[in-house]
């Protein structure tokens, strides 16, 4: 190695870098998130920051960003046009008729994603059987209108595309001659079976793409001539021109999993639970030897069929903020952020879970960093804290008679925080039926550390790890994290003898296309490992499970152990290879993690 490496997670309230110099030596470096008096990116100004005017070259920057992430959750994404097969065009809207709270009576649904539908007309049958060939002429207007209207995202979404994509890529065609920049076709995103997720893939993939792409080419201006990488949903890095958005839902917690993962390998530990407390959420996640991923899910009322490491969030960070609503004590789910942040912060901000460990004692402010007040230099104010929670137990008192010392408030609240996560953890190990007590707790992110004790005693756990750079994990495992290609299709064939030979030259086809796209990012023959699941169901189902792609007898004994493990019951009936996944990683050479000892 002869230049720097930047590792940087850019999380909701703060920064966190990790970098390594020529000589080997790592240095990290954390710094708000937000800070509009001071910088525009908190990434670059940190870069700048560490790098102190050294003359030796930058070898790679790689990052995880929350961009797309706060894109979708803002509904800030790019103006978008969903063109879908005739007939379907409220299809998205109504999709499956989920009732999370089935008693409410009032039904809102989250805002659309795309702002304005044309219905192409066309239609192939499930068999490849053209019923109607696209009708191109009649379309072109309706999309040149769309153009004319500023509109520069298309997603395009046809019926049973995932298995006979040619119409799609006609849709395509046209919009690609009509000027639109960013065309997602959902047999390119998401080739998997069930219009509604695969459509949902496709307009997320068209809504956040132009802002990232906006996201990566300004770094890559401040940061002229150095290679970008970007930390993707599944775990794995992409170069920042095939980061899509996606991919780029979790990109951040991502390199948490990653990190954790490794560190807890190192130190003898092969069934950790990962507790990830920043500023904003936690994140919870299991490990037990190989990632575990999920294919669907739901992130902001949108259904995302895309592989992503399995996560559970929760809104209980260190700025999660203390709510009294005069009978009961409450913790977030909204959060004081970067700015203002947490009332110790010096910005004027509310009193939030942070302040109840400044008021404990658990944060000393003379071991915190002093980057807070107008000039960014000042400790966290404490005598600040003591006074607002002085206030906060006399209003409790009297309004209900509860007379708690000013600690013993800060601990109650602490206590409801402490039990959304146990509760979080539960969902991702106990309810999949783990026995969480046989686990060790491997805890990071910049409040795990306070809390990581009360956590693992309401679970049951006896083992708490806290690895090296516990605060900064994220961005060390962003730059432990391997380059990824991953390639999905849909193949509804039964599992059985006969059907082996088309599954299997399916896979092929993937691992050559995943392969393909590591090549062409640089990445060695030598140094490409190749991983092949399939996701298998009981024929008249819906829930698919994962295994590794394997002989029929062998595939189907793991699918059932996996299924006793999961729901308690195995079924009589026949099995279905759903979808194969092909996971190609450039397995990159390891740094010394021996220099974890002297960082700075």
């Amino acid at each position: 190695m002869t230049g720097w490496q930047f590792w940087v997670d850019r999380g909701g309230t703060f920064t966190d870098i990790v970098a390594r110099r020529p000589d080997g030596r790592l240095l990290t470096h954390k710094l708000l998130s937000d800070n509009p008096a001071r910088y525009a990116d908190a990434a670059v100004a940190g870069v700048r920051e560490l790098l102190d005017g050294s003359r030796d070259p930058v070898d790679a920057v790689r990052m995880g960003t929350t961009v797309a992430t706060n894109a979708l959750l803002e509904r800030k994404g790019e103006r978008t046009l969903l063109v879908i097969t005739r007939g379907f065009r409220d299809a998205l809207r109504i999709a499956y008729q989920n009732r999370p709270r089935i008693f409410a009576r009032r039904i809102e649904l989250p805002e659309l994603l795309y702002e304005r539908v044309i219905e192409v007309d066309e239609r192939i049958a499930a068999d490849g059987t053209v019923l109607h060939a696209p009708d191109l002429d009649a379309l072109a207007g309706p999309l040149r209108e769309a153009y004319d209207g500023g509109i520069r995202a298309v997603a395009v979404v046809c019926m049973h595309s995932h298995l006979h994509p040619a119409h799609e890529q006609a849709v395509g065609e046209l919009a690609r001659r009509t000027g639109f920049p960013q065309i997602s076709l959902s047999s390119e995103v998401s080739p998997l079976m069930k219009l509604v997720p695969r459509g949902d893939t496709a307009v997320v993939d068209a809504y956040l793409s132009p802002v990232l792409r906006r996201y990566v080419q300004h770094v890559a201006d401040e940061l002229r001539g150095v290679r970008l990488m970007f930390m993707q949903s599944n775990g794995g890095l992409a170069e920042a021109g095939q980061f899509r958005g996606k991919d780029a839902i979790l990109s951040g917690p991502a390199g948490g999993i990653v990190g954790m993962a490794r560190m807890s390998q190192l130190a003898g530990f092969d069934r950790v639970i990962g507790f990830d407390m920043g500023g904003t959420s936690t994140d919870v996640s299991h490990f037990a030897g190989e990632y575990e991923r999920v294919f669907t899910t739901q992130i902001a009322g949108v259904r995302l069929r895309a592989p992503m490491v399995d996560i559970h969030t929760v809104a209980a960070g260190g700025g999660s903020i203390l709510h009294f609503d005069g009978s009961r004590y409450r913790v977030g789910p909204d959060s004081a952020g970067a700015d203002p942040g947490p009332a110790c912060y010096r910005g004027g901000g509310p009193l939030t879970v942070t302040d109840a460990n400044v008021m404990l004692g658990r944060i000393q402010p003379g071991h915190f960093p002093r980057v807070f007040g107008t000039d960014g230099d000042q400790p966290l104010d404490d005598a600040l804290v003591r006074d607002r929670f002085a206030v906060l137990a006399r209003e409790i008192r009297d309004r209900t008679g509860d007379d708690r010392t000013p600690e013993q408030v800060a601990e109650g609240y602490l206590h409801i925080a402490v039990a959304n996560i146990a509760n979080a953890v539960k969902r991702i190990s106990v309810q999949k039926g783990h026995d969480v007590t046989r686990y060790a707790l491997t805890t990071f992110g910049g409040a795990g550390g306070q809390h990581a004790c009360m956590v693992a005693d309401s679970l049951g756990i006896r083992t708490v790890l806290v690895p090296p750079m516990a605060g900064v994990l994220s961005a060390l495992g962003i730059g432990l994290a391997h380059t990824t290609a991953m390639r999905e299709q849909s193949v509804e064939a039964p599992l059985e003898p006969a059907s082996m030979p088309g599954v299997l030259r399916t896979a092929d086809d993937l691992e050559a296309a995943a392969r393909a796209e590591l090549l062409a990012e640089d990445v060695t023959e030598d140094r490409i490992r190749v991983t092949r699941r399939a996701q298998l169901r009981y024929d008249g189902t819906d829930t698919a499970l994962t295994v590794e792609l394997a002989g029929p007898a062998t595939m189907r004994q793991a699918f059932e152990e996996r299924h006793r493990a999961t729901y308690s019951f195995t079924l009589d009936r026949p099995v279905v290879v759903e979808a194969l996944s092909v996971e190609a990683a450039g397995i990159a050479e390891p740094p010394d993690l021996s220099a974890l000892a002297p960082y700075e």
